[in-house]
């Protein structure tokens, strides 16, 4: 089989639309893939935005679940504070062993699938797709909470803003990874640098003793009496609000396709270095938030001396950077616009781990073949673009409401960490077993020797992460599902039921259409079948392809609704000296599709198992109404036919004069004439077009 190459990167009649050139930029060839894969710098900003940003409400949710109980319990923030980071240290050394493992992208599905099974593996998949979405609501939400905080004008329209920012990602992601990561490196890298530098003065002055002061420092709070198991219960759902600081830890395993070679040790760094940051982040503002007393309330009415009727509550970043800079200073503004910027970017994460994911479910048949195709920027455009749109409706059911979308979160991400982490322990013993089962001789080997201890140290790693993991999923569970997490634990299984739904119905098709000895090619004759109404040159043009085609019969075929017309028809046909017979079939009840199937099926009843071709003329119109106006009764016609046996279908195009707003030249006489010694008659201007010869192709 032979392929035509050329250099020309776009054929004409290609060209991409001058809107979507100017927002996502040319089309990319198969071959700049490589060019778009990432160093670690820019690999960074891309895939730990989301954890990253994360620390930015993660304090916050924490001291605001236990402020419910009153201030003295804020003394029981540190405690909390350090179970998330122990938990925070564990995932990452367990993610560093199952990018190592499975570096193909597919993170806990792959793992899953292939150690526990389809069912555990879709679940996993379905668990991620949901948390996905709520990443982009719940990052959006939050960056445009510390806008508000900033301009408190603002607030009336939150939910606007918001749905602004996400269709302004998906732009951004549309245009490709590297000039996504362009984008994004420097709003991330100077979060990270001036929150650094607030903690750092932050406890600084602390040491001199000029400790910063929050505002909301003087409120009091009005507490909610507590029973003994109602103060555990708190204390479990601030530990589990706190563990919103490990969303985005999975997405690197997810993208270890999109790193530079060598791609495993590439990804193990940005997931190290990302949890470094993350850890001093968490800890160095939840100390600066106790040191300077914020109280950050779930209802803003429960701070006894705050306007909650006229003033938004502002975050826990942007109290603790008014404490440390003051209001209104140029730090201040920095700190909250980096704040923002980077939880908005948060999102950037789910923009790539979504479509990764989604492409990897749809090659293995649990989501439709559309989400492993790439745009023409080498991204995934259909994962994103569904994302976006997704994200956009659960922004506006909950109004950009970041402390009730907050309640959906980590939901999902803790179902996949948990049975990722079992997966990845069923992973290492089998790995283990494996290696019992050597000869001696290669026992011996250093090879072997290395492979077991690092078999060893990842069933240790994994084990306690899978143990920590799953603890956490049971804490979340309980404290989260009365506040709305109940709706995530129906979405799953739903989409998880339809994923598996997917996979068998392409299971089915592909077995329906899979090749063996029972097909046999037997038809015996070739018939083209012209569907005339009137005597025009797109009747013309398809009457001329047919001839050209060189079938064993061309008819032309007429269904009459009208004896006038028919007989008007016949009369024409016969005038013009047409060179193909007309075939007039009655239609007593006034329709098309029923009659001429009537008349293919006697037809190839009477002379065999003949192939037939209708040619139908269709026009190619310019503006969007005119698809209203024309073409409908060909189409009907297209439809029902296909389920006609042994009928093929030819759509034969006439370009009208509007087309030329989309292909840039106008309609023109019927192809053939010359060739077939007619006449060639001059097409009268119209508009301003110019005259053409009929021997051109139409």
């Amino acid at each position: 089989m032979s392929r035509a190459v050329t250099d020309e990167s776009r054929v004409d009649g290609e060209e991409t639309p001058i809107a979507k050139r100017i927002l996502i930029g040319e089309p990319l060839t198969s071959e700049k893939l490589d060019e778009q894969l990432l160093p670690k710098k820019m690999a960074l900003p891309i895939f730990a935005s989301d954890a990253l940003s994360s620390v930015a409400y993660a304090p916050q949710e924490l001291l605001m679940i236990l402020l419910i109980g009153g201030t003295a319990l804020l003394t029981l923030s540190p405690w909390v504070a350090v179970a998330v980071v122990v938990l925070l240290v564990v995932v990452v050394l367990s993610y560093r062993q199952l990018i190592k493992a499975y570096p193909s992208g597919g993170g806990d599905y792959e793992v899953a699938s292939k150690n526990l099974g389809e069912v555990p593996g879709v679940v996993v998949a379905a668990a991620l797709l949901v948390d996905y979405v709520l990443t982009v609501a719940v990052s959006v939400a939050s960056g445009v909470d510390n806008i508000i905080s900033a301009l408190p004008e603002l607030n009336p329209f939150r939910v606007e803003i918001a749905v602004g920012f996400v269709i302004l990602i998906v732009i951004v992601n549309l245009r490709g990874v590297r000039e996504a990561s362009s984008v994004f490196a420097i709003p991330t890298y100077l979060f990270i640098g001036s929150v650094g530098v607030m903690i750092v003065v932050g406890l600084g002055r602390t040491l001199l003793g000029a400790a910063p002061v929050a505002s909301s420092a003087q409120y009091a709070v009005q507490a909610e009496s507590l029973t003994q198991a109602a103060l555990i219960l708190l204390v479990l759902r601030a530990f589990s609000s706190g563990c919103s600081a490990l969303t985005g830890v999975e997405a690197v395993s997810n993208g270890v396709p999109a790193f530079r070679m060598p791609k495993i040790r590439n990804a193990q760094t940005t997931l190290t270095m990302m949890g470094g940051i993350a850890i001093i982040l968490f800890v160095g503002l939840t100390a600066l938030a106790l040191i300077s007393g914020v109280h950050y309330a779930e209802n803003p009415c429960n701070l006894i001396g705050f306007d909650c009727a006229n003033n938004p509550q502002p975050s826990l970043m942007a109290q603790v950077a008014a404490a440390t800079f003051g209001m209104g200073s140029i730090p201040f503004f920095i700190i909250q616009a980096a704040t923002a910027c980077v939880l908005l970017l948060a999102a950037n994460t789910a923009f790539n781990g979504f479509p990764l994911l989604g492409s990897v479910l749809a090659r293995d048949g649990y989501a439709p073949k559309a989400l492993n195709t790439r745009g023409d920027r080498l991204v995934y455009s259909n994962g994103m673009i569904i994302l976006g749109i997704v994200a956009i409706g659960v922004l506006v059911v909950y109004q950009a409401n970041l402390t009730t979308l907050i309640q959906l979160y980590i939901i999902g991400v803790f179902v996949s960490f948990s049975l990722g982490q079992i997966g990845m322990v069923k992973h290492w013993r089998r790995v283990l077993s494996g290696l019992k089962d050597l000869p001696p001789e290669a026992a011996k080997q250093q090879s072997a020797a290395y492979e077991r201890r690092s078999a060893i140290s990842g069933l240790w790693i994994n084990s306690v992460g899978a143990g920590m993991t799953v603890l956490v999923l049971v804490i979340v569970t309980i404290t989260k599902f009365t506040h709305g997490a109940w709706l995530v634990f129906i979405a799953i299984p739903i989409l998880a039921v339809l994923m598996i739904g997917v996979n068998r119905y392409y299971r089915d098709v592909e077995h329906e259409i899979q090749m063996d000895d029972s097909v046999h090619f037997g038809s015996s004759g070739d018939v083209a079948i012209v569907l005339v109404n009137r005597l025009q040159k797109p009747v013309m043009k398809a009457l001329d392809y047919a001839l050209a085609a060189k079938h064993d019969k061309t008819l032309a075929v007429h269904v009459a609704i009208t004896e006038e017309d028919a007989a008007k028809l016949q009369k024409e046909w016969e005038e013009h000296d047409m060179p193909v017979p007309l075939v007039i079939i009655e239609s007593p009840y006034r329709t098309y599709t029923s009659p001429v199937t009537s008349f293919i099926k006697s037809y190839r009843a009477k002379h065999g198992s003949s192939v037939v071709t209708v040619y139908l003329p269709q026009f190619i119109v310019g503006h969007w109404w005119e698809s209203i106006l024309h073409n409908r009764r060909s189409r009907r016609l297209a439809q029902q036919l296909m389920l006609v046996h042994g009928v093929s279908i030819t759509l034969v195009p006439w370009l009208l004069d509007s087309s030329e707003l989309i292909y840039g030249r106008r309609s023109r006489p019927l192809p053939g004439q010359q060739r077939r010694g007619q006449p060639v008659a001059e097409v009268p201007a119209h508009r301003g077009s110019k005259k053409t010869s009929a021997g051109s192709a139409s």
